[in-house]
């Protein structure tokens, strides 16, 4: 491999920029007109303008990726997370032109991507399942029938995607025919798919998730992040390894997890996710992430392994270089994913002029961003500004760290979300780690009322 293009933008396309170029590897930044000066823009070695501000015409037009990668001479494509990254055609469009995609198999996608046939890959590995429909369903009577033998309450998900589109939790059958039509009809509009399929509701979950490096041959885990500090199904804090977990429920999801990879024959970096059931402690796998995950600073900081730049080198054509036996968890890391979003106003993205950034720094914090002084948060992408991570020697110290970290980060023009993030670290529940898939939500809620 010898020049990437990343078809992706904000801090993961510096994110894979910078693991290139530490691989010798020169890069292709792909923009649309409203990135033009934006930093991954400026630090790759090549720049292509793909389209206007509008994502669909741009970061999501696969022609015009494609012409980039031919125009500049790239001979592979890191599609990064988001956009097109989980999308078999594009994967399969990047073979087609004669060019390395960075992640799996177009068909592994294809598989795992549809989370009724990722449960039944899980099944045939011996993984065990949440209770739920084998097959997807696209109307009300078969949802209807489904939900009588699984018992209420049951939760509504998209058959063809994740990202928390489409899900609904539904306590009894009026709710579900209510449900039903919104959730199938949001599916279809961000996956081109509107089957739904049901699964048992687990009211106190723990969310946690096992990162995967495989070549297609071998594949190890590179133990679990903790994800279930939520808003709307969507990961506010992340920590690695998952706090009170005992050491034989842990072995056995990373062992459940390797043996899907295994299944499928896995190439690159994936993930593997699981509800965790406080009360009986059994864990279920619920999908698979076919890509580099938001908050894989977290596995690298324990673990001292770059992910990105194994996926590359996998994609390359090298053998798997880790073994299981090496690959060790030291320490405690968090994740604080900090965005232009205004909390007092229900999360409303803020787009916007920027004038002032301080960002932390000192022993063991890492900032991951695209953000400078005097930059702009345009209002057609994702609201991230940056991801705060930070290592400690337990997790008492990690925590302690990410506090100081918030102190020092400064972001002038638009509202943030790392107000919020001091009032978060400070609850005693969090230090604790007493908390599931539902304790962030109640907060806010209970925070609200407050003020």
């Amino acid at each position: 491999m010898r020049r990437l293009l990343v078809a992706n933008r904000g801090e993961i396309a510096v994110r894979i920029i910078r693991a290139a170029r530490d691989l010798g590897i020169s890069t292709v930044a792909v923009h649309s007109t409203a990135d033009a000066t934006a930093l991954h823009v400026r630090l790759a070695d090549a720049a292509v303008e793909i389209g206007p501000p509008q994502a669909a015409k741009s970061y999501l037009n696969v022609e015009a990726i494609l012409e980039a990668a031919r125009a500049t001479g790239a001979d592979a494509v890191h599609p990064g997370y988001g956009f097109l990254s989980e999308r078999a055609a594009f994967a399969a469009a990047v073979t087609d032109a004669g060019l390395v995609f960075v992640g799996p198999d177009a068909a592994v996608i294809d598989q795992m991507g549809d989370k009724v046939r990722a449960r039944q890959v899980a099944a045939a590995a011996g993984v065990p399942t949440v209770p739920g429909t084998r097959d997807g369903v696209d109307d009300v009577a078969a949802a209807v029938a489904a939900a009588a033998d699984i018992g209420y309450p049951v939760m509504l998900k998209a058959a063809a995607g994740g990202g928390g589109r489409g899900i609904r939790v539904v306590e009894d059958e009026s709710g579900l025919r209510s449900g039903f039509p919104a959730a199938s009809k949001e599916a279809a509009a961000a996956f081109g798919d509107g089957r739904m399929y049901l699964e048992r509701f687990v009211r106190r979950a723990r969310h946690i998730e096992v990162q995967l490096l495989g070549d297609g041959t071998d594949a190890v885990h590179l133990h679990e992040r903790e994800c279930s500090l939520q808003r709307r199904r969507q990961k506010m804090l992340e920590e690695a390894t998952a706090p009170g977990i005992d050491a034989g429920v842990r072995e056995a999801m990373a062992t459940a997890a390797v043996r899907l990879a295994g299944e499928v024959g896995y190439r690159g970096a994936g993930t593997a996710e699981f509800l965790l059931d406080e009360q009986t402690r059994e864990f279920f796998f619920i999908e698979m992430n076919t890509r580099i995950q938001v908050e894989h600073p977290t596995t690298e900081l324990v673990t001292g392994v770059d992910l990105v730049a194994e996926q590359i080198r996998i994609a390359a054509g090298e053998p798997l270089r880790l073994h299981q036996r090496d690959i060790v968890a030291r320490g405690h890391a968090i994740e604080l994913r900090v965005c232009a979003e205004d909390p007092s106003r229900d999360f409303l993205p803020a787009p916007g002029n920027v004038g002032r950034v301080v960002l932390p720094a000192g022993p063991w914090v890492r900032v991951d961003t695209w953000l400078e002084p005097d930059s702009s948060v345009p209002p057609f992408y994702d609201s991230l500004l940056a991801k705060i991570i930070v290592w400690g020697e337990d997790r008492e110290t990690a925590l302690r760290r990410a506090r100081r970290a918030l102190a020092e980060f400064v972001v002038e023009g638009v509202p943030t979300t790392a107000g919020l993030f001091t009032e978060l670290l400070a609850q005693p529940w969090l230090a604790a780690g007493e908390f599931h898939t539902g304790t962030l939500e109640q907060w806010l809620r209970d925070r609200k009322e407050e003020q």
